[in-house]
């Protein structure tokens, strides 16, 4: 008996050395992170505050009495708010910022945060309770939220100016994201309160720079560099160029801004007006006009003869995700799962421009591919994007399906020649059903993603919390989803040179269906171009000779 207790010690004993040992090890390899903190630092980083430059306002919000609390939760900020701003309420439960929801003009379908699948967490519906933290309104954790009620309305997440603002999950989440959120200092309400201003970029940035669950990783060209960007990344927006924020371009009037991704216009002929007055879109064209080149040069009156084809910003964001902050381009969900001592992990193995480490592997995400100063795809774009919804049926033999198109070609005048950001993702989809599902990732509750690491789970109950029916096999299918690029505008002089599109091999070298000087095979013009050529040429020498000719014969 006490030599089964001698041994049984032993075991037990050595066990726990294995497990110390292993712990360690993971723990001082400087590329492991345990536990799960992608976010416990996403306050630090956009809480950029500069001094203030003389305001303009008509209003001091720092000595309204009805802003010096105290206070003790949103709703009683939201609340003093609107008993001066008394149409701002209303105003604003129009916007897409509170809806979620957005019901496409040409193509019909029903579109926004609330219903869309991704391909990069796949899907906010039924996981609001950490999603939620960039919807502009308080305690939404599911898709149930009172919509009508303006007590709702989060004021401060736009206007809040002193950058200790913060929004942490309305719900609870599983043992494996146990380590986010935690250690912050408690709001100050009456402090934000008083604070309150215009938009900044530390308010739109720290949601939009953050989107797809990390810096950068969703759109390319919107990363926390644009918090403070040098010239050679962004010329609208660093301040030693024109120190634009976000709203001079994505002008608000009624709490409605100017520029959407689903309905995009390419070819602005009405949107002419200047930086700060209400207009319907935030294009090139509504400060620069259609004809933005000089035409004192020959080359200034070529270029504005482009802008019928191509879009500004084909020439002028020359690449994507610049400014040392990567963007992700790849994300495998296979790999997802994988545990250590029982702990997720984060795998750290790329060093970005500016020197942070971005994780390529985490237990509740799988496998990350990143990209910096990466060439955009080039495609003819009307501005019109489809989405593939919770009801679209595709076949997963044919490849990669795409989570959103575009539609246009050459043939369209209203179509141009635009730069996009793609991203290539394997995820999980209804084998039975071939769609895409909705999945349960956040909640303390054993059918959770982000703590069971179970797909079949977490899409079982993700559906059935939908109403909506589910084959109960899965499996995973390639998917595409495509992001125009419009933000990291560079100085004139970087921009693209002729050579890299009028070339055999240059970045149109894909686009079929036009003639284009330097790039095309057409033998016709060509051949009509070389005499053209050599006809001038001909002629040049020939009057050279005449004139020869006639001064010997005068001389004579």
């Amino acid at each position: 008996m006490y030599r089964f207790n001698y041994i049984f010690l032993s075991f037990s004993i050595l066990i726990l050395a294995l497990g110390w040992v292993t712990t360690t090890l993971a723990s001082s390899d400087p590329k492991i992170e345990m536990g799960i903190s992608e976010y416990t630092k996403t306050d630090e980083r956009h809480a950029i505050i500069k001094p203030k430059k003389e305001s303009k306002a008509t209003t001091d919000h720092t000595k309204l009495k009805e802003l010096q609390g105290p206070f003790f939760s949103g709703p009683e900020v939201t609340k003093a708010c609107l008993e001066c701003h008394n149409t701002a309420g209303h105003q604003f439960m129009k916007n897409k910022h509170w809806t979620w929801d957005y019901k496409h003009p040409k193509t019909g379908q029903h579109l926004g945060k609330s219903v869309l699948i991704n391909n990069f967490c796949t899907n906010a519906r039924g996981n609001e309770g950490m999603c939620a933290q960039c919807h502009a309104g308080y305690n939404m954790d599911s898709p149930d939220f009172d919509f009508t009620n303006q007590d709702n309305i989060d004021c401060l997440v736009c206007h809040e100016s002193t950058g200790t603002y913060y929004k942490t999950p309305t719900s609870k989440g599983n043992k494996a994201c146990s380590v986010m959120f935690e250690g912050k200092p408690a709001i100050d309400w009456a402090a934000v309160a008083k604070s309150v201003e215009m938009p900044t970029r530390n308010n739109c940035g720290k949601c939009h720079f953050y989107g797809g669950g990390g810096d950068n990783v969703k759109h390319g060209d919107l990363s926390s560099v644009l918090f403070d960007p040098p010239k050679d990344v962004d010329v609208h927006m660093s301040e030693a160029g024109e120190g634009f924020s976000c709203v001079t371009c994505h002008v608000g009037e009624g709490h409605e801004w100017a520029g959407s991704r689903y309905e995009m216009l390419v070819n602005d002929e009405t949107g002419t007006g200047k930086p700060g007055m209400p207009r319907d879109v935030a294009s090139c064209e509504s400060c620069h006009s259609a004809s933005p080149h000089p035409i004192t040069s020959v080359q200034g009156i070529k270029l504005n003869s482009h802008t019928q084809t191509v879009a500004c910003e084909t020439c002028h964001i020359p690449a994507i995700a610049r400014g040392g902050v990567a963007t992700e381009v790849d994300w495998d969900w296979r790999t997802m799962g994988k545990l250590k001592d029982g702990e997720g992990f984060k795998l750290k193995e790329y060093t970005q421009g500016d020197g942070h480490h971005r994780a390529t592997y985490k237990s509740i995400k799988g496998t990350f591919t990143y990209a910096e100063d990466l060439e955009p795809m080039y495609a003819w774009f009307d501005g019109t994007m489809n989405y593939t919804t919770i009801a679209t049926k595709f076949d997963p033999s044919k490849g990669p399906i795409d989570i959103n198109s575009f539609s246009g070609s050459h043939d369209d005048p209203g179509s141009r020649i635009y730069p996009f950001k793609r991203m290539h993702t394997t995820q999980p989809y209804d084998k039975g059903n071939n769609t895409l599902p909705y999945m349960h990732l956040w909640g303390n509750d054993d059918s959770a993603l982000w703590g069971n690491y179970d797909f079949g789970k977490a899409i079982e109950a993700g559906m059935k919390k939908n109403g909506i029916p589910y084959s109960d096999e899965w499996g995973f299918v390639e998917t595409y989803s495509y992001w125009p690029i419009n933000h990291m505008v560079a100085p004139k002089d970087d921009a693209l040179s002729c050579s890299s599109c009028h070339s055999h091999d240059g970045r149109l070298d894909h686009l079929e269906g036009f003639y284009m000087p330097g790039r095309g095979k057409n033998e016709m013009l060509d051949l009509i171009g070389l005499l053209a050529v050599l006809g001038t040429l001909g002629g040049v020498l020939g009057h050279g000779a005449l004139r020869m000719i006639a001064t010997r014969r005068r001389k004579v």
